[in-house]
């Protein structure tokens, strides 16, 4: 048996108390580690790092207590926790703008690194990152969550089981309205530095970072991309109560043409009201069937049980389009994303298991961003070019 002690930074962000700590690191804990292919069994020992003493403490001791049964360690003296000998992972889901120093403080003690997206603001830093990690043998992972979504597997499968015929397109659309906070009893959703770009927030930055290895690993690599982002509210209220001017951008349209050929359009927002099946929804249209995901849910339709519909603006619309569609049915037990990729990198630290998902494959993410931003700013195609970071 082994166990691994792992330093969780910025876990009193959402991201990091809700999908990292509760629903991944404290589940593992709960059903007894992580057992690998050649039957060893992987335990955790977390320790919760960070500034807020009173946020770390409840969450090591209350919400441990609540969930596992006793609590966990913790600690604000970040330095000392990465640089100690028994620590063996370090994790930072922070904001962006902290994250390299964290990765690094990593590397010079040779932990192991694994930490949220976007690794950087900036695709030079990126890769700058992960050859860092390359240079010193360290074991490195960042977080794709999407990949493990339940609606996207059963994309995958039908795609891997030749549904679609010769794949013709792809639309994706994502977001939903988050308050500005004017309103007292609709408060914010999101974080204030996530409006401002100076902080490392922004559309761009955050999602086309997601979009990238979800089009790479279904589809095929982006070649280029044309995209237009913009400002929707100018102002929002922050966590004090305080207005603040948003100086990034809260929605983005794209078009991302990959090498293979296929077109793959891309709306995200985050002041648009939803009205589709979830807050993210994939279709793909091939030559024999379509198909149309959400976060978990999956909807297909044949070539022979697709609609003929009439253009007829003069009377009421004889079909209703939802009809047409089945839905897939579950075929396994679909567990959380991020605790699936959890378990994936204890492996790869633990026991040498294959992990793709390094800071290289993050930093293309990042690069992907960075291309959206240019396309927009100058109002052209950009193409993406990963070899001058090789």
């Amino acid at each position: 048996m082994t166990t691994l002690t792992i330093a969780m930074h910025g876990v009193t962000g959402r991201m990091g108390t809700n999908q990292h700590y509760i629903r991944s690191i404290l589940a593992i804990m709960r059903q007894g580690g992580v057992v690998t292919e050649d039957g060893q069994t992987i335990k955790i020992k977390p320790v919760l790092l960070g500034r807020n003493e009173s946020k770390l403490r409840q969450l090591a001791e209350t919400v441990a207590t609540a969930e596992i049964g006793h609590p966990v360690d913790w600690s604000t003296d970040v330095d000392a926790v990465i640089a100690d000998a028994g620590t063996d992972i370090v994790f930072d889901s922070s904001s962006t703008q902290m994250r390299a120093s964290i990765v690094r403080q990593a590397i010079e003690h040779g932990k192991a690194v694994y930490c949220e997206k976007p690794i950087a603001i900036d695709a030079k830093e990126a890769f700058q990152l992960a050859k860092e990690c390359e240079s010193a043998g360290v074991k490195n992972g960042v977080v794709q969550d999407k990949l493990w979504l339940p609606g996207v597997r059963k994309l995958r499968m039908l795609r891997d089981q030749g549904f679609f015929g010769d794949i013709l397109s792809v639309r994706g659309e994502f977001g939903y309205w988050v308050f500005a906070g004017e309103e007292p009893n609709q408060t914010v959703q999101r974080p204030s530095w996530n409006y401002r770009r100076e902080d490392g927030g922004g559309m761009m930055i955050d999602m086309f970072c997601h979009w990238q290895y979800l089009i790479n690993d279904l589809f095929g690599p982006v070649k280029q991309v044309l995209a237009h982002a913009v400002t929707d509210l100018p102002e929002r209220i922050d966590e004090t109560g305080k207005p603040y001017k948003c100086t990034a951008d809260d929605s983005a349209y794209a078009l991302f043409l990959l090498e293979n050929g296929l077109t793959c359009q891309f709306n995200s927002s985050w002041a648009t009201r939803v009205r589709r099946d979830d807050l993210l929804t994939v279709q793909v249209d091939g030559t024999k069937g379509s198909a149309v995901a959400g976060l978990r849910e999956c909807w297909t339709q044949s070539l022979a049980s697709t609609p003929r519909p009439i253009w007829n603006p003069d009377i009421p619309q004889p079909i209703n389009f939802y009809e047409g569609w089945q839905k897939l049915p579950d075929a396994t037990q679909y567990d959380n994303a991020f605790k699936i990729q959890w378990e994936l990198f204890l492996k790869h630290v633990a026991a040498g298991a294959e992990f793709p998902w390094s800071l290289r494959s993050g930093a293309a993410g990042v690069l992907l961003a960075n291309a959206g931003e240019t396309s927009s700013s100058q109002q052209r195609w950009v193409t993406v070019n990963d070899k001058e970071h090789a």
